[in-house]
């Protein structure tokens, strides 16, 4: 079974991207928004969620602009979702390990097929 900080965790995964998809009305938030990770201090009083964002370059600075804006109203919905004694103080950063992950099956990809 999973352990209470892991269940705390997923559930931040689910919910916050849940808020961010439906409940986030800025218009600067363009392309496809993934919450990938979450990390939990040890006493649940701070989250680093992790986000990454499909488009252009500028499209994921204004995104997570928008996102770190929306901070406030993202976590007073998380705690109205997620039953804790403290709402955990949410930091996002952006996570292109997706993107590096593509890049580098391309790049496998190309080797295999002699193109490089």
């Amino acid at each position: 079974m999973f352990s209470r900080g892991e269940r705390i965790r997923k559930a931040i995964i689910k919910e916050v991207s849940d808020i961010i998809q439906r409940y986030v009305k800025d218009p600067r938030i363009s392309g496809i928004v993934s919450v990938t990770d979450v990390e939990l201090s040890s006493d649940y009083g701070y989250a680093k969620v992790y986000v990454s964002v499909y488009g252009t370059e500028e499209q994921k600075e204004n995104t997570l602009d928008a996102i770190e804006d929306s901070t406030p109203f993202i976590r007073k919905e998380l705690g109205k979702r997620i039953r804790l004694r403290h709402t955990p103080e949410l930091e996002f950063r952006r996570d292109d390990s997706l993107e590096r992950g593509s890049r580098i099956t391309n790049l496998i990809d190309k080797i295999s097929r002699g193109e490089l």
